[in-house]
């Protein structure tokens, strides 16, 4: 789904208003966008892919993110509004990315990575946690 409406609202005395989305999406040249992916428009400002970027399956851009140039994206991926990834990154599936953060160009991110505050140099970066008993995780 490209150009839905992103999850703007606020809540006035209990109930839920919808906050227009006014913005668009531009995507560039090359870009490819894998089954089930959805880019929901601009707030206001609009929601950029530029040129060669590959979307997987399955994730998720909310509104008013801008992706580089260059930069693939797997499955199951999260970005959430207002965020910028730079050109010619690598995030693997499962990666969630707080909203208003910014990435710079040439990082690489790791599986189910969860990104909460901006990463400014170029690296590879990693936070995913392995399953445990249930039991076994509540101790710690």
């Amino acid at each position: 789904v490209i150009g839905s409406d992103g999850f703007g609202y606020a809540n006035e005395a209990g109930k839920w208003i919808k906050i227009p989305q006014v913005g668009s999406v531009n995507i560039g040249n090359g870009v490819e966008v894998g089954a089930n992916t959805v880019i929901d428009r601009g707030a206001l400002d609009d929601t950029i892919i530029h040129d060669n970027v590959i979307l997987d399956n399955l994730i998720q851009i909310a509104h008013n993110v801008e992706i580089g140039e260059g930069t693939a994206i797997a499955a199951a991926t999260v970005i959430d509004g207002s965020s910028t990834i730079g050109k010619h990154c690598q995030i693997a599936g499962l990666v969630g990315i707080n909203g208003h953060i910014d990435i710079c160009d040439g990082v690489i991110i790791t599986g189910m990575t969860m990104v909460t505050k901006a990463i400014t140099e170029s690296g590879v970066y990693s936070s995913g946690i392995p399953h445990s008993a249930n039991k076994e995780w509540r101790r710690n």
